[in-house]
């Protein structure tokens, strides 16, 4: 018999958890499996930090349950993205994924199905994405935009001299502005 859990979310205080919570354990009695464990957050899904979520995702790593079962998609992710990475550590684990809206069950073979055509759809707007930022890069450089910290002017032999001084390669640095590790380079160049 799978151990099954629920993960229930509502954005604001206003909402409540009752829909989800009254049709989820029904959805998991019919199926025959038992129900284990209810996360639930009151938080926004667009938060990074959500404590049932981050509990939730620590016990499947402990392998405390074999199914996960929400009511929607946006109920637990904020993201396709956020989706697809927890449905592919859900999938590493041997853990099923149920969207009961969506009717999406990755413990069956069309289930499976629809999660690898997400899994690559994401790959392909990952791949776009990478593409266009190279691009636009290169674009950039043919137009003379240069990349990185702007270049610094140092007075070399100002560095030489303090350091005839006997100030530390820190306090050259402070001084003239830039960092200890420019100054040692610098006076490693020099010799």
């Amino acid at each position: 018999m799978k151990r099954a859990i629920i993960y229930a979310r509502v954005s604001t205080g206003e909402q409540n958890l009752d829909m989800q919570l009254k049709e989820l354990p029904e959805y998991i009695q019919r199926r025959g499996w038992t129900l284990t464990e209810t996360y639930s957050d009151k938080v926004s899904g667009a938060k990074d930090r959500r404590p049932a979520l981050d509990r939730l995702m620590a016990d499947a790593r402990r392998r405390k349950f074999d199914v996960v079962v929400v009511w929607k998609f946006d109920r637990f992710a904020r993201s396709t993205s956020h989706l697809l990475k927890a449905l592919e550590e859900f999938s590493a684990l041997g853990i099923d994924f149920v969207s009961l809206h969506e009717s999406i069950d990755t413990s069956t073979p069309l289930g499976r199905m629809t999660f690898t055509i997400l899994a690559a759809v994401a790959e392909l707007e990952r791949s776009t994405i990478r593409e266009r930022c190279d691009a636009g890069r290169k674009a950039a450089k043919r137009r003379g935009v240069r990349f990185g910290r702007p270049a610094v002017e140092v007075n070399v032999s100002k560095i030489r001299d303090l350091r005839r001084e006997g100030l530390s390669l820190r306090g050259i640095a402070h001084k003239v502005g830039v960092s200890h590790e420019t100054v040692s380079k610098l006076l490693a160049a020099q010799n």
